[in-house]
């Protein structure tokens, strides 16, 4: 970790309280306030993985993971989108060099978000690709400037023959607000719609050179982080932010059970060894959880930053490790919510409550798939040829 960016971080620990209190506004407004947003830009968040070439930092992701658990901690819809959001100029920095100077050039403190499901329709014509269609779930897309939208291309026939990534303009695109959500209800998750939409082809990334790890953007931006593989980067991103909800909560429960009074057997729950026991089963799953997140991101960074090859197998381990990290995170949360009484279950500003509805809204997103990334391990160590775009 740089000076530099060791300063980003502490000033996201420095900015969590004021994070924290807006979480209900959050919550109310169904979208993060501008006012975090800005303040966690002015930390130099957003630019932990931009590359130098435009004024990022091209850190070290473990800084980026390490301040997306401090921010939801404090926020979980908070947490949620500026690791999203954060991560987008990973992506962007894969991109041809005209890309990257379209997005950055004119506004180095650009921010993207993404939907990158297939949901719209896409139709090459000369020159590029037009796209047509609704995107869903694009959270924090009220506070960008650019959206990553997936699209499946095909051939004469339908058939689809490539799978991109299309990098689009505000001004091109509306945002359709339909996010009403029991959990993460701060994300503003909303939808993207595109009506004949014109990509030029250097804003269209295809998924088979970013799987095997050989980008345009790889050869003008030579940082170790844009030589790490899409999938790890991309699930640790949103595990992250449930791991430091579920840590929230943790802390938020050990406060709340010191000061708890059981009148039902007439003690106070601190005293309670089954709540004790609690305590320990969950911090220990979210310990567990984190470790494995931060070994697996460290280990292929420290290869990527000595030039060395990627092995499938810790590949494979980086994602089977990640689906289990969120299904700890929400086991530990689940664990706490069914102790944490009557009142917990109130409306209002119960934060091991948020946190409940928070990860089990996360724990849905499509990165959480545990069968899938599961058997994909399985397939790695009984030596088996493994097709996925999620590897």
């Amino acid at each position: 970790m740089s000076d530099a960016t060791g300063a980003v971080l502490e000033a996201v620990r420095a900015l969590a309280p004021a994070l924290r209190e807006r979480a209900a506004e959050a919550e109310a407004a169904r979208r993060v306030p501008d006012a975090s947003v800005e303040e966690l830009a002015d930390t130099g968040f957003f630019k932990l993985l931009q590359p130098r070439a435009h004024g990022g930092y091209a850190a070290d992701p473990a800084v980026f993971y390490a301040a997306v658990k401090e921010i939801a901690k404090a926020c979980g819809s908070t947490g949620w989108v500026a690791s999203v959001v954060g991560v987008h100029p990973w992506h962007v920095a894969l991109y041809e060099a005209k890309a990257q100077e379209e997005v950055w050039g004119a506004d180095p403190a650009a921010r993207i978000c993404s939907s990158y499901a297939p949901t719209g329709t896409v139709t090459p014509v000369e020159g590029g690709f037009l796209l047509d269609g609704r995107w869903h779930f694009s959270s924090g897309c009220d506070h960008t400037d650019w959206a990553l939208l997936g699209g499946l291309v095909t051939d004469a026939d339908g058939r689809p023959v490539d799978m991109r990534t299309f990098l689009v303009p505000r001004a091109e695109y509306r945002i359709d607000d339909v996010w009403d959500t029991v959990g993460l209800r701060g994300s503003g998750s909303n939808d993207i719609v595109c009506e004949g939409l014109f990509v030029p082809e250097h804003r269209a990334l295809s998924f088979g050179p970013v799987t095997a790890l050989d980008t345009p953007g790889q050869q003008v931006n030579p940082e170790p982080l844009y030589r790490l593989p899409y999938a790890a980067v991309f699930t640790t991103t949103i595990s992250t932010p449930i791991v430091g909800i579920a840590e929230g909560a943790h802390e938020a429960y050990a406060a709340a059970t010191r000061e708890r009074f059981r009148v039902s057997y007439g003690q106070q729950v601190a005293q309670d060894p089954f709540a004790q026991v609690r305590i320990a089963r969950a911090a220990s799953d979210i310990d567990a959880s984190w470790l494995q997140l931060t070994r697996n991101m460290a280990e292929l960074y420290e290869l990527a930053a000595r030039g060395e090859p990627l092995p499938t197998a810790l590949r494979a381990r980086a994602r089977r490790d990640q689906v289990l990290a969120t299904e700890r995170a929400v086991a530990a949360v689940d664990l706490l919510m069914e102790n944490a009484g009557g009142s917990a279950m109130r409306t209002g500003p119960s934060p091991v409550q948020r946190a409940w509805r928070d990860v089990h809204t996360g724990r849905g997103h499509a990165a959480n798939d545990p069968e899938r990334a599961l058997a994909l391990y399985g397939q790695s160590v009984l030596g088996l040829d493994i097709q996925d775009t999620m590897l």
